[in-house]
């Protein structure tokens, strides 16, 4: 008797390699080509993973992004790269804190949308807490409206969470102070209604399965 295992015609097909990433046919290379990725990244990412991902050696990786760094504090740039928990991404230069506090402030941005109240609402009664389990609660995807949230001052992260690193989101003093409260024990009782965290976890679970 022929073990299926052994039977070319049941194995599983071969999985297609992805073609070689060959940066230098790129305009700017390997350099530009990191600059793009922390361009876009949600969460912060280290140098490993970009050299992994970019096919390049790890101290090339560092080097450039320390270059990157040194160039846009002379430069003058409004941006800037910051390493939090060894991982890297592009945030706002401190120095224009005024004037992106006075942007927000002022309210130049359109008002948030119901997914975004919605999403602000669970970090609120829920923080910290990460994107995937607010995923769970909401039932969908919610990566743009938390870019959106923290581009708007009212969410912020405060750190990771287990050995997977994910990012963890809570709410900032700015939340508060559109809402006219002092704390966050100010806030309605909502949080009874929102399922409990056995009831989130098994909703990821499912959503992993």
């Amino acid at each position: 008797m022929t073990d299926e295992r052994d039977d070319p015609r049941t194995a599983d097909p071969p999985a297609e390699e992805q073609p070689a990433l060959d940066l230098d046919a790129m305009p700017g290379g390997a350099r530009s080509a990191i600059e793009a990725v922390l361009m876009v990244v949600d969460q912060p990412v280290t140098a490993h993973e970009l050299a992994t991902a970019l096919e390049l050696p790890e101290p090339d990786v560092t080097e450039i992004i320390e270059q990157l760094e040194r160039e846009y504090a002379q430069q003058q740039r409004g941006f800037t790269l910051r390493c939090i928990n060894q991982g890297w991404r592009v945030y706002s230069r401190p120095d224009y804190a005024p004037a992106v506090e006075k942007f927000l402030l002022d309210g130049q941005q359109a008002k948030l949308t119901q997914a975004s109240l919605e999403t602000l609402a669970v970090i609120a009664y829920r923080q910290p807490i990460s994107r995937s389990r607010i995923s769970a609660v909401r039932g969908v995807n919610v990566d743009g409206v938390v870019r959106t949230l923290l581009t708007r001052g009212l969410i912020v992260e405060i750190g990771t969470e287990g050995e997977q690193g994910a990012m963890l989101y809570g709410t900032t003093p700015y939340f508060l102070q559109r809402l006219g409260l002092s704390s966050l024990d100010e806030l309605p009782a909502l949080a009874p209604y929102l399922p409990d965290a056995d009831v989130v976890d098994e909703l990821i679970a499912q959503g992993h399965g």
